[in-house]
């Protein structure tokens, strides 16, 4: 069976295909644009450009298809809690709605971080924990929560938050950083290459209690920083103060679930630095590729094909 994903996140258009007899993923992406100096982008902007670009995309991903899909998954809010909703995932629900009734196939919705959290497993190879209880980051922009996930087989995933930040989400605190010394928006890769030629180990102080941490303060520190400092310092600094604190939350986490694996969602756990401090620190820690971690379909597309199988051997 050949399922489609749709997303349309905050920042990215993303369309996916997964074949379920080859076990593989093909994708298509395309970053919604955000005016030079700005740290964001309005939602109605968002929108805009996500109905310009799922068409497109959609056009280049089914030319690569071997057979029509036979199953669509969408995002259609960003977490599965009461009022969770963003108005740039009704461009594609509304468009996977569409398709489906057009080709008389069945659609399933799911959250956008349930997304992450499959494609984080898939990209992995532990789509088994699909079926088990695990704990779950999801750090991006928009989001950071440390989660206890398990099996639900209407949402994919049931996932109960054990930790989060308090304030601004890792992301925004990367974003904000490098707004500041001049990058691009979003910051993520720009600020990972600028710290990668620094050879400074920072182990700076944070704050994390009860499994919840703050960032509001890593702006300031990071602009005091830059007068005193190189781009790259502060960059290093930046990633390192992120990385503990991550590292404290986990270290919470095991203590509560010492027998859980930990899974890393989410466009910030693409980057390496983070990525090693954390992998040097534990072990039965799993972490997405890249274009797995960023935002993407690919975990909706899994998804409704597991809830189709689900049904399948339920009948």
């Amino acid at each position: 069976m050949i399922s489609l994903g749709i997303d349309t996140s905050n920042y990215t258009t993303s369309c996916a295909l997964y074949d379920s007899l080859s076990d593989t993923v093909i994708q298509e992406k395309q970053l919604l644009p955000v005016k030079e100096g700005e740290k964001g982008i309005r939602q109605s902007d968002a929108v805009f450009h996500h109905t310009q670009a799922l068409p497109v995309l959609i056009r280049r991903i089914m030319e690569k298809a071997g057979e029509i899909p036979g199953i669509i998954g969408f995002s259609d809010r960003p977490r599965d809690a009461e009022g969770s909703y963003m108005p740039c995932f009704t461009v594609g629900s509304g468009a996977a709605s569409s398709i489906a009734s057009v080709m008389k196939i069945v659609s399933y919705g799911f959250s956008h971080q349930s997304g992450h959290i499959m494609a984080a497993l898939y990209s992995c190879g532990r789509t088994d924990l699909a079926s088990e209880r695990f704990i779950a980051f999801h750090v991006s922009g928009g989001t950071t929560e440390m989660l206890l996930v398990s099996p639900d087989d209407e949402r994919g995933f049931k996932a109960d938050i054990i930790g989060k930040t308090l304030d601004l989400n890792c992301g925004q605190a990367i974003d904000r950083a490098g707004v500041m010394m001049g990058l691009s928006f979003p910051c993520g890769k720009e600020l990972e290459k600028l710290a990668e030629k620094s050879a400074k180990e920072f182990s700076p102080r944070v704050f994390v209690k009860d499994g919840c941490c703050s960032f509001s303060g890593l702006e300031n520190k990071c602009r005091e920083m830059l007068d005193s400092s190189s781009p790259e310092d502060t960059a290093k600094f930046c990633l390192d103060y992120i990385s503990h604190a991550l590292v404290s939350m986990t270290v919470y986490a095991r203590e509560k679930y010492p027998s859980l694996p930990v899974v890393y969602a989410g466009g910030v756990m693409s980057d390496m630095i983070i990525r090693n401090k954390i992998e040097s620190t534990f072990e039965n820690v799993f972490f997405a590729g890249p274009e797995f971690s960023r935002d993407n379909a690919a975990g909706v597309a899994l998804l409704a094909y597991f809830n189709r199988r689900r049904a399948d051997n339920a009948r």
